[in-house]
């Protein structure tokens, strides 16, 4: 399937793995370069940039296809240095970069000057446009429905990618409850160029998180989300578990202030409870297309059914016409 971003980037399948924090390691980017999407590595999973050089090089050893690599740019007390960062990914020779977050001007200057194709994450149509403004090429717009931070306009994909493909004349991936053939088509339907998965990519053999991890994704229906940070304006989606229950609890009394619930969110005890299944460590960050998770294939299965079944439905929609 042939479309402007597999055109693009160079690769074989209109499906791009999300940047995630702990999950965006070789592992998971080539298995899913491998089997004919686009892997990210997520740098900030790593300590120093000299560690994400490391993985980078990790990852060439595992797939001779593209791969990208993720920069979010969050706010922060004591930022990382996202300059080195920014070296190392270009140092690399690395060609496709996934920003995501809040002014990414001078980043995407850099790598746009060393000739690296840069993806931005948007959460909203007039974010979309600031970023094809901006100079990017391509972007991925977030709906509702995704894990992480789906923005504070609270727009469905359903209305979002349509009311995004109208402005932006880029090629465009939809973000945000993707997770099969059906899903694919629609995107492709709506205006998009493709899609990108994160959840669904953590159900797979190959995700570098715990089996209970994978099996909550698994048991979890389309309501077992929450959102949190609210109250504070960064409003991000988790999974339903004991620990985003009690941030919920917490949040909701009048007097809460963001340190009350900073001890139960930290990334650090999100870690821990990716790596050990452990679900009261810390929070699961999953989308609402846990309601559609029901089996933990390889990462080759996976996109083989999605592009077998989008075809299918492709041609029954075209069978349709014919009467």
């Amino acid at each position: 399937m042939k479309t402007r971003f597999t055109e693009m980037v160079g690769v074989e399948h209109p499906i791009m793995q999300g940047g995630m924090m702990w999950v965006g390691r070789a592992e998971m980017a080539a298995a899913v370069s491998n089997a004919g999407g686009l892997g990210t590595l997520t740098a900030l999973t790593f300590p120093t940039p000299d560690a994400l050089r490391a993985e980078i090089d990790r990852c060439r050893t595992m797939t001779d296809k593209p791969f990208a690599v993720n920069l979010t740019i969050l706010p922060s007390v004591t930022p990382p240095p996202y300059a080195e960062y920014r070296k190392a990914i270009i140092d690399s020779g690395v060609k496709v970069v996934e920003t995501a977050g809040s002014k990414p001007q001078e980043h995407v200057d850099d790598f746009k000057g060393y000739g690296l194709q840069v993806i931005h994450k948007c959460t909203s149509v007039r974010h979309a446009k600031s970023a094809e403004r901006m100079g990017v090429d391509a972007i991925s717009i977030d709906g509702f429905e995704c894990a992480g931070h789906p923005g504070e306009d609270d727009v469905p994909g359903l209305v979002l990618i349509p009311a995004a493909a109208d402005v932006v004349t880029i090629p465009m991936l939809a973000s945000g409850g993707f997770g099969d053939g059906r899903g694919l088509l629609a995107a492709l339907a709506l205006g998009a160029d493709g899609i990108n998965m994160g959840t669904r990519f953590c159900a797979t053999r190959e995700a570098p998180i715990h089996d209970a991890v994978k099996q909550l994704l698994i048991d979890n229906d389309e309501r077992a989300t929450h959102l949190i940070f609210r109250k504070f304006h960064n409003t991000g989606r988790v999974a339903k578990t004991p620990v985003s229950d009690q941030v919920i609890e917490i949040s909701a009394r009048d007097d809460a202030a963001f340190s009350d619930i900073q001890p139960l969110v930290s990334g650090a005890k999100g870690r821990v409870a990716v790596e050990t299944g452990d679900l009261a460590a810390g929070l699961i960050w999953a989308g609402q297309i846990q309601g559609l998770i029901r089996d933990i294939p390889s990462c080759k299965e996976l996109l083989e059914r999605i592009m077998s079944d989008a075809k299918a439905i492709s041609t029954r929609l075209a069978a349709l016409n014919s009467h």
